[in-house]
């Protein structure tokens, strides 16, 4: 049997090779970290239900992966993106997760990740003509 590549949109072959591969991971984590797994989806919105941001990522094993943070041009300043970040470390720490880790572009929020007391543990140069940081904040 040949086996063919194809690139399309497909929710259902997607599902199978993120979670076969979330089955194969399982085999080689503790027994006490299997199933440890969650999203979290915290947006900001107005009394109407108008979103103006919000943090995306998902608690993974004993860790909080931050895959996008967002806060509208108009409200930043306003520390809504401390906000979000800080529900965030605290929906980790409560799942009893040890670190969380997150990235950022040169152009993006670095300096605010910093305050934040995340540290910087890799760096990618010339990705799009920006440096690419991998930062993380341990929480024990």
């Amino acid at each position: 049997m040949e086996l063919q590549i194809h690139n399309e949109l497909n929710n259902i072959d997607k599902s199978y090779v993120v979670n076969k591969m979330i089955e194969y991971n399982l085999k080689h984590f503790p027994d006490e970290l299997r199933g440890r797994y969650q999203v979290v989806n915290l947006h900001l919105k107005d009394v109407d239900g108008n979103i103006y941001g919000g943090l995306v990522g998902e608690l993974c094993w004993n860790w909080l992966e931050v895959q996008y943070l967002f806060v509208e041009d108009a409200y930043r300043k306003f520390g809504y993106g401390k906000k979000l970040l800080s529900e965030a470390e605290k929906i980790a720490k409560e799942k009893k997760c040890d670190f969380i880790k997150l990235d950022t572009l040169s152009f993006q929020a670095l300096d605010f990740y910093l305050k934040q007391g995340f540290e910087v543990f890799g760096t990618i140069h010339n990705a799009g003509s920006h440096t690419h940081y991998y930062l993380k904040k341990e929480l024990n």
